[in-house]
């Protein structure tokens, strides 16, 4: 990454200072309206949470490693992977690219000064603080052992804190539609002159249909854990068959949002793959109208696939056919974005840097994540593999892998435009080179546990599966390394690290026409968008400022 003095920066007329300066003291931090605030704020809290469920998946692996009872009991373990589950999904995947990079960039990229409803932006991030509280306060005291997706009837009757912690999902659920209906309507209407929707960038786009995700499908969330907790409280048969319930309603009701979620969760890392190949290949996006169109695709087929979970839960055979089809439906858009990007790279003046490297990591996993994904949503192969290390493996492959190099891909990106700062380009290599080794290692021994029968979840098994198990928590022990020495050298870069220029990738991306770190409202006056995102067919930044 290029470095240079401090009076190099370049860019249009803007105000002096950076929002990092402007106001250091805690309670300018607490109450501010700046968007780029309340993103640094929301990425330091999905970073903490990471770092917690990470430990506790660590805490996992370390029991596996024998067969028998070692290091905590069949309790403990249970609400182990309950935890892990509930902080990796709800606390770090689904806000952590959407609340922490959406908030920062989408006004830049808009060429808006801030996000449509400032207040709003910030109350969102005090809803996710209290939801997330109260669900560690729940954690604390006693915990969950349900696993993260609540399955009734267990969930209605288990003695464990499970209550707090629905509760806490809930109030989550708020922030995440305050957030989608935030950027719905900064996108609506914050657009700057001559910015179409054909003109808007790519991460843009996959943020609008997100969004749209969020505002729609969370409400069915928020009702599904609200109902269990009623009936908790209340004794109401609802769910529970032995009170008259349906527990099969619940599933229902709790994928159709969990489904859509999961593209609450990859859409964003996809926008985020958008403008790292643009800006490493330095070509126009091959294919634009096909990424973007894709992205909005993928959102609306989304909504209709969430029952290809429930394969094994007495479903007609039709609509175990058409869920099965719904899905593989997803995986064509999803196709078409690979290809475009490969397109995109193709013949390009590619640079290895830090970010291009976990692009690379998030093609492997997504293409490999998602052929097992369209094995899965075959009948025939699901229902062998269903409840095994297999699904286990898939998951973390296509999901987890894929929002965590997209999440690192931006870090890495948007480091210097976030704090005007350059980390080591050697030490980023080494910790990407690190984690992508350590996620296989974590994961494939996982595939062929289950292909081999291996139920997931469970605290004891046989000792033959001993060697694959011991070669999982090594695979896990390596990727615990790599993110180790990532937070070592962010950390210098954010405290001591050089200044670096405005725009080290040399990208056209519009974020990158401010200073790095931007100004507090981005721009002294609002600029006309003259051509399309990352047009490298010119020499022009694509924005033009009046005085």
């Amino acid at each position: 990454m290029r470095q240079s003095e401090p009076d190099s920066i370049a860019g249009p007329p803007l105000q002096a200072g950076s929002y990092l300066s402007d106001g250091t003291t805690v309670m300018s931090w607490l109450n501010t309206r700046d968007h780029k605030r309340v993103a640094v704020m929301f990425l330091a809290m999905v970073i903490f949470f990471f770092f917690v469920g990470g430990v506790f998946a660590l805490a996992l692996r370390m029991k596996l490693l024998q067969p028998g009872p070692f290091l905590m009991d069949a309790l403990s373990y249970n609400r182990m992977f309950t935890l892990h589950g509930i902080i990796m999904i709800f606390l770090f995947m689904i806000p952590a690219i959407p609340s922490a990079f959406g908030n920062f960039l989408l006004p830049l990229m808009l060429g808006a000064r801030d996000v449509a409803f400032p207040r709003l932006n910030l109350a969102s991030f005090y809803v996710y603080m209290a939801g997330a509280s109260l669900a560690i306060w729940g954690m604390i005291h006693g915990g969950a052992d349900t696993g993260w997706t609540f399955y009734t009837p267990y969930s209605s009757t288990t003695p464990t804190q499970v209550f707090p912690i629905l509760l806490g999902v809930f109030i989550l659920g708020f922030s995440s539609i305050m957030t989608g209906i935030n950027f719905i309507v900064t996108v609506h209407t914050l657009r700057a002159p001559g910015l179409t929707w054909m003109r808007m960038p790519l991460f843009v786009w996959s943020t609008y249909a997100t969004s749209i995700i969020q505002v729609l499908a969370t409400p069915v969330l928020g009702i599904t854990v609200l109902i269990v907790a009623i009936e908790r409280v209340g004794g109401f048969g609802i769910f529970d068959p032995a009170r008259g319930g349906d527990p099969v309603l619940f599933q229902h009701m709790f994928w159709f949002y969990s489904h859509p979620a999961v593209y609450i969760m990859g859409l964003p890392a996809m926008g985020v793959i958008s403008e790292c190949v643009c800006a490493m290949a330095h070509k126009n996006p091959f294919g634009y109208r096909a990424i973007a169109f894709s992205s909005v695709g993928i959102a609306v087929v989304g909504f209709f696939s969430w029952g290809h979970h429930m394969f094994v839960s007495g479903q007609s055979s039709f609509n175990n056919g058409v869920f099965g089809v719904l899905s593989m439906i997803v995986g064509v858009f999803t196709a078409i974005k690979i290809f475009n990007w490969i397109g995109t790279l193709y013949r390009g003046a590619i640079v290895f840097t830090t970010p291009f490297a976990y692009v690379c990591g998030f093609f492997f996993f997504v293409v490999f994540g998602g052929m097992t994904g369209i094995a899965l949503a075959t009948v025939s192969l699901d229902v062998p593999w269903h409840d095994t290390y297999f699904v286990v493996a898939h998951f973390h492959f296509i999901m987890v892998g894929g929002v965590i190099m997209g999440f690192l891909a931006g870090l890495h990106y948007w480091f210097p435009k976030m704090f005007g700062k350059s980390y080591p380009e050697g030490w980023g290599l080494v910790a990407a080179t690190l984690i992508i080794l350590g996620f296989n290692a974590t994961f494939i021994p996982q595939f062929l546990l289950g292909n081999y029968g291996m139920p997931r979840r469970y605290y004891q098994y046989p000792e033959h599966f001993q060697a694959l198990h011991v070669a999982s928590t090594a695979g896990a022990t390596l990727l615990g390394f790599g993110f180790l020495i990532i937070f070592i050298y962010l950390f210098i870069a954010l405290v001591w690290g050089p200044k670096c220029e405005a725009n080290p990738w040399n990208s056209k991306g519009f974020e990158w026409a401010t200073p790095s770190p931007p100004p507090t409202h981005n721009f002294d006056s609002i600029p006309t968008i003259t051509q399309g995102p990352h047009d490298y067919r010119t020499h022009e930044r694509g924005m033009t400022y009046v005085s």
